[in-house]
């Protein structure tokens, strides 16, 4: 585990997460409809599963301000590590770390003070039957923070809490989460739906 944790960093300034900032296509993308954010609307979210932060980066880079929730040690660490360098680019990089608010602990114990207007929840998500396809970097995490066995509850938790939608990030194709309300609405991306409980 401790060497996964050493190979891995969380990285908002090249690679991946850079380009999306570049050339995602601002809130016309799926993660940001799902969020609710849409001209003039801006809601505060929280993360409810941090990991790598890369959806956290992505809405508060279209100016959402959004609180992140990590319980894993190691993830929150490397977590401080990469907003911290992302901060000291300065520039448009540390505006929008400004707007990125990261906390250590259990979500379902959390959410209740946070008040969020919406909610994203990212779980682990089932190992798929190719494990070739899942990327060296989410086997990494998986090893990191476990296999989120107690999503359902923390979902319900979210729906009971957020003021507007709650939003459960899932592979397109896997099963719904048995236990869980049937959604509101989905946004379906090409390996990525968004199912959304609107609330409230």
């Amino acid at each position: 585990m401790k060497q996964a944790a050493g190979e891995l960093q969380v990285d908002f300034v090249s690679g991946a997460v850079a380009h999306r900032l570049r050339f995602g296509g601002g809130r016309g993308q799926a993660l940001a409809k799902a969020m609710g954010l849409r001209a003039g609307k801006t809601p505060m979210i929280v993360d409810a599963t941090a990991g790598l932060g890369r959806d956290s980066f992505l809405l508060a880079s279209l100016g959402a301000q959004v609180v992140m929730i990590e319980r894993s040690e190691t993830m929150h660490s490397l977590l401080v590590q990469g907003m911290d360098r992302a901060a000291k680019e300065g520039g448009e990089f540390r505006e929008i770390i400004g707007r990125m608010t990261l906390l250590r602990g259990d979500a379902k114990d959390l959410l209740p003070e946070l008040s969020g207007e919406a909610i994203l929840i990212d779980p682990m998500h089932p190992p798929r039957k190719n494990s070739a396809l899942v990327k060296r970097e989410l086997r990494q995490v998986r090893e990191i923070v476990g296999t989120d066995d107690d999503a359902v509850d923390l979902v319900r938790v979210a729906l009971k809490y957020a003021r507007n939608r709650v939003v459960l990030k899932w592979p397109t194709k896997a099963d719904p989460i048995k236990g869980i309300q049937e959604c509101s609405h989905q946004i379906l991306g090409k390996s990525t739906r968004y199912d959304v409980f609107m609330v409230g």
